[in-house]
């Protein structure tokens, strides 16, 4: 039996990140197109171009790390993208979709915190500093969505998207 390593850890978690930032940046264009509100649509473009750009950091800390940048299936990103492909299809003419657009992307918003959260502990105890500093970026540009996407569902959340 293998005895797997802090170093195998954080690889496997760079896969997976990696694996779910490229599904990301293939639904966010559906995302955009189907949103109602153009403070949404706004958001959304916003954090494609991020998500972009959280790739090649990324791709920069695999190349620090000599290993090639893949991705590995995670059930968990393919489950919250499905779900909101779900509310896409349920909520299309309703008022009620952006609300739900809203919740899926903080759904993704929050898996993302955790994830980037914890491979930025484990750089920091492999001693990766510059891999630190790449993975706090983008955590600080995740939360900050996040924060985005509250603000937006508090503005949208009146009683004109409220069915009686």
């Amino acid at each position: 039996m293998q005895i797997r390593t802090v170093e195998d850890l954080f690889y496997d978690g760079l896969k997976d990140i990696y694996y779910g930032e490229n599904k990301i940046v293939a639904a966010l264009p559906k995302m955009t197109a189907v949103a109602k509100a153009a403070s949404l649509k706004g958001a959304f473009e916003k954090h494609l171009e991020q998500t972009k750009t959280h790739i090649q950091r990324l791709e920069q800390v695999f190349d620090a790390l000599g290993k090639p940048a893949k991705g590995k299936t995670c059930p968990a990103i393919d489950a919250i993208i499905e779900e909101g492909e779900q509310i896409i299809a349920e909520y299309a003419d309703s008022p009620a979709l952006d609300l739900g657009l809203i919740a899926g992307a903080q759904a993704v918003e929050h898996y993302e915190i955790v994830k980037y959260r914890a491979l930025k502990k484990l750089a920091t105890s492999l001693g990766l500093t510059d891999a630190v500093g790449l993975l706090d970026a983008t955590l600080q540009e995740e939360m900050q969505t996040d924060a985005d996407l509250d603000g937006i569902s508090d503005s949208a959340g009146g009683a004109k998207n409220k069915k009686r």
